[in-house]
């Protein structure tokens, strides 16, 4: 049924601006709202009837308006920011305005609705990024740390850094100077407790996939080469259900690695990727495209994630090992395209045999 009041709303932590159009007259009207989004929104969108559709940005406040908006029978969606049309000379933002251009576009049918996921699946989010956040934060230390002792000629020589015998290495290392040696240190004992946070959240992780709604998708894409119980998770958390997706290009596009594109006439211009959505699902994909560089094997560690699963999403991980290396061959070898160029390209394949593997059945 065709909503008969469109409502903009400007929502923050303390007040809320709403701009309302009544269809059926034209009129459009605004106001403020003092308190809580949940205590002042709700009841203000209650008393204007049942055939309503709000749209609020996805901000700070969360889903939890529109969650509770739902539990109560009121239709009010959210919308990504980076989705909402501008034009370059506008440079006066106010939250009146922003929920007066949030109704103009909702009328004119411009706005896209992004997916809400449910309170588990949040809290499942918010741990795999978490996890990937402090995954930053240690090698932004290690660089740090690496370019101190660079700079004071030590270099490490012996074997790959960030090893058992790379820390032992590390704990031999001594300034004479005291500003020197404190730093170092104060480097070594951070990159330590960033390293034992990580390896904390990620234990969480492995106890709670098992009981998450994405279980299942889990352990079909952990079938696939390049990719553990850690990427599985990261990529099911951001695209939160592969289902959501009717075709895989729809998938690829959703994570912002197809090429953009330029036309006008008949000539036509295609760049670099979009790179819309989540990066660190691409990140994600990109990582296990490397993997691909290498012949077709199923070695050990491999063969264990894949035992006790269905037949078919393991013929699936195989056809994509075959086709995903062919790939890389033709581009990078025969072609000589530049591997970053080759594992985007191998990325968007790969994205299309997970989501046939994720929605099989």
């Amino acid at each position: 049924m065709t909503p008969t009041v469109l409502v903009g709303l400007d929502v923050h932590a303390r007040q809320t601006h709403a701009t309302v159009l009544d269809r059926a007259t034209g009129q459009v009207s605004a106001c403020k709202l003092h308190g809580l989004p949940e205590e002042a929104v709700l009841p203000f969108l209650a008393r204007l009837g049942s055939s309503i559709l709000a749209v609020y940005e996805a901000g700070p406040t969360g889903f939890g308006l529109a969650r509770e908006a739902g539990r109560r029978g009121l239709d009010v969606r959210v919308i990504s920011p980076g989705s909402i049309p501008k034009a370059p000379g506008d440079k006066v933002k106010t939250d009146k305005r922003d929920s007066l251009r949030l109704l103009r576009q909702l009328a004119a049918g411009e706005l896209t609705f992004v997916f809400v996921p449910s309170v588990a699946d949040e809290h499942f989010r918010d741990l795999v990024r978490a996890i990937e956040d402090l995954r930053g934060e240690l090698m932004r230390a290690r660089h740090r740390l690496s370019k101190l002792l660079l700079r004071n000629g030590h270099r490490y020589q012996d074997g790959k850094a960030w090893t058992l015998k790379h820390a032992a290495w590390l704990r031999s290392v001594h300034f004479d100077d005291p500003c020197a040696q404190v730093t170092l240190a104060d480097y070594v004992s951070s990159i330590g407790l960033l390293s034992t946070r990580r390896a904390a959240l990620f234990e969480t992780l492995q106890a709670q996939a098992p009981s998450c709604s994405h279980a299942d998708s889990i352990e079909r894409l952990r079938c696939f080469r390049g990719i553990d119980t850690l990427s599985a998770a990261g990529l099911c958390a951001e695209v939160s259900g592969f289902e959501r997706f009717q075709r895989p290009n729809m998938l690829s596009g959703f994570l912002g690695i197809v090429p953009s594109e330029r036309t006008s006439d008949r000539i036509r211009r295609q760049g670099s990727i979009t790179k819309a959505g989540s990066g660190h699902a691409r990140r994600l994909l990109v990582e296990a495209a490397h993997h691909y560089r290498h012949q077709p094997a199923v070695g050990v560690e491999l063969a264990r994630r894949q035992a006790g699963q269905d037949p078919r999403i393991i013929e699936i991980a195989w056809r994509a090992q075959r086709r995903l290396h062919g790939r890389w061959q033709r581009l990078y070898v025969e072609r000589r395209k530049p591997s970053q160029l080759v594992a985007v390209a191998v990325a968007r394949e790969l994205a299309a045999f997970l989501w046939e593997a994720a929605t099989l059945n």
